[in-house]
């Protein structure tokens, strides 16, 4: 099944104008979305309760005729909860693997920081190698497959912050954000009339989306282009504020997710601006700010966004 950049822009209207209802006034959080899911990657939502985090991800799963399932994190959720257990078959005298949630094309890791860092780790090797392993058995989830993990601030009570192995799986991490005063007026006005996410009719099939995906590894990167994303990776491990940088897979999942973006916009080569446009969704959880910095209440976006302003782009 071929597809170009015009089709892909085409089935990112019809996904916002289908979110529209369910998450109102935030198209640039449902094209982020996009983004990492055509690009095989995973979205981390983090935002105060009540913004729709939940919302948007089973507004997603929706969209795609595929399966989804709802995990949601609790301190004693076990790693076996999540990617299955191998269970004894007293007819077939042989353990049998009975696969969890995880086997689905969108996971909703729903407040994924409620749970511990050794549940939290389960999820390391299927959203890198799209698999799970058990008892030395390896089963490959479906496909398309991507983790939309949703969690509040670590600053709220009842959270664990995240390992840095488990952020840099993330492609991209978005915040919802409360909505203008334009989109609460009209929240409230249609509050008699809610749509249910899962009553959203899909506009895409798993071929498609797989497809769509292989289009997008096709979109053209100039060389200039990828010493850029370079350049911005290098500054971050330089900062005097920052003790642990952006790894080798943020730097690629920069490129990959702006291939995505551009053609999300119709276009089947990466601009400097969609490099812009992604690389606090795309850099800044990765980074791993120094003690003093994080005294000073410094945010790993401001980081990205002052190196940004130092690292100059390719000219035209």
């Amino acid at each position: 099944m071929g597809v170009d950049v015009t089709s892909i822009q085409a089935l990112a209207e019809r996904v916002v104008e289908r979110i529209e209802p369910v998450l109102v006034g935030k198209p640039h959080v449902v094209q982020l979305a996009l983004s990492a899911m055509l690009s095989r990657g995973h979205l981390l939502v983090e935002d105060n309760p009540g913004t729709g985090k939940t919302s948007l991800a089973r507004a997603l799963a929706a969209c795609i005729a595929g399966t989804s399932h709802r995990i949601q994190f609790t301190p004693d959720l076990l790693p076996s909860d999540i990617t299955g257990v191998a269970v004894w078959s007293q007819a077939s005298r042989e353990f049998e693997f009975r696969a969890g949630p995880v086997f689905a094309n969108v996971v909703l890791a729903d407040e994924i920081n409620r749970a511990s860092p050794k549940t939290q780790s389960a999820l390391l090797e299927v959203m890198q190698e799209a698999r799970v392993t058990v008892d030395g058995v390896a089963h490959a989830v479906p496909q398309p497959f991507m983790v939309i993990g949703t969690q509040n601030p670590v600053e709220h009570a009842g959270t664990y912050r995240l390992p840095e192995a488990q952020l840099d799986r993330f492609a991209l991490k978005a915040s919802i954000g409360y909505p203008d005063h334009a989109s609460t007026l009209r929240i409230l006005t249609d509050s008699g009339d809610d749509v249910s996410p899962e009553s959203l009719r899909p506009v895409a099939d798993e071929r498609t989306i797989l497809a769509m995906a292989a289009a997008v590894r096709e979109v053209h990167v100039e060389p200039s282009i990828v010493d850029y994303v370079a350049r911005l990776v290098d500054a971050t491990r330089e900062a005097d504020e920052v003790r642990l940088g952006v790894s080798v897979r943020g730097a690629l999942a920069l490129v990959r997710t702006a291939r995505a973006w551009a053609a999300l916009h119709g276009r089947d080569y990466v601009t400097p601006d969609d490099v812009k446009a992604l690389a606090v969704p795309a850099l800044a959880h990765r980074l791993v700010l120094q003690p003093e910095a994080e005294f000073d209440d410094v945010r790993p976006e401001s980081v990205v966004q002052q190196l940004m302003l130092t690292v100059a782009p390719p000219r035209r």
